[in-house]
């Protein structure tokens, strides 16, 4: 079963106020994440394209639109589904983080939208443009932290880049060579996704789930700890499926 990379996603209301910074709370952002955790994944694709309708130069809802989608799609095992829907809400969500005024939500939005084509491509065997937008996502992020430190949920993509470098084929790691991505470590990767998974804000319920995900892989490659990782991979899950019951994605997870 392909599994829906993490996104982190902040919403701009309605109105013309000026975008929040992404970690300001957000009402609607809790709402809407709770329809997508909950399972509600057509319903959580809607309220992200209604939200887009509403604020048209606002990259964050479209992003939000293309994931839901991702995890529909997770919860169908299927790499295909809705998949040209996703690759155009993309394209735009990332025209729209580069017409954003420069500064912290502009990084944070491009490396987001980037972050989920890099995802998109590699799942469809583009491995050369995957690792180009691999590249550009981490290089965003890090300009987020260059300019706040406390953004805890950018370790979230950083985990990811870095642990997918480690555990990446053979093939994969000579595209990373040749385009300067360099080669990872996966117990550096893991060690940011449960930073955010312990003390992030609106990454945290992402990271937890990305985190299990990884932690059952080490299981499978790790015959000495192979208990203990998968133990804590099953207590991950099991708590997100207590809070989200509906979701099938997380019940499959269990069943595995």
């Amino acid at each position: 079963m392909r599994l829906p990379l993490a996104v982190l996603l902040v919403m701009q209301g309605a109105g013309g106020a000026p975008p929040p910074g992404p970690r300001m709370e957000r009402p609607d952002l809790r709402a809407g994440l709770d329809t997508l955790y909950a399972g509600a994944f057509p319903i959580a694709a809607q309220y992200f394209a209604d939200l887009s309708a509403r604020d048209t130069a606002d990259p964050a809802p479209v992003i939000f639109h293309a994931g839901a989608l991702i995890w529909w799609a997770a919860a169908q095992d299927s790499d295909d589904f809705a998949a040209a829907a996703i690759d155009s809400l993309l394209d735009r969500a990332i025209a729209l983080a580069r017409a954003a005024l420069p500064g912290v939500d502009h990084d944070f939005w491009l490396g987001t939208a980037i972050g989920y084509r890099a995802r998109e491509r590699e799942l469809h065997g583009h491995a050369w443009s995957a690792a180009k937008d691999a590249k550009a996502m981490r290089d965003a992020y890090r300009r987020v932290l260059a300019a706040d430190s406390s953004c805890v949920d950018c370790w979230l993509g950083l985990g990811l880049y870095t642990y997918g470098l480690a555990r990446a084929s053979a093939i994969a790691r000579l595209v990373a060579k040749l385009i300067g991505l360099g080669s990872g470590d996966a117990g550096e990767g893991i060690a940011m996704l449960r930073r955010t998974a312990t003390s992030g804000d609106l990454a945290r319920i992402e990271a937890t789930w990305v985190l299990a995900s990884a932690l059952r892989r080490e299981a499978a490659r790790d015959a000495e700890h192979r208990v203990e990782l998968r133990a804590e991979a099953v207590a991950l899950v099991s708590a997100l499926a207590q809070r989200f019951p509906g979701n099938p994605v997380f019940q499959h997870f269990l069943k595995e």
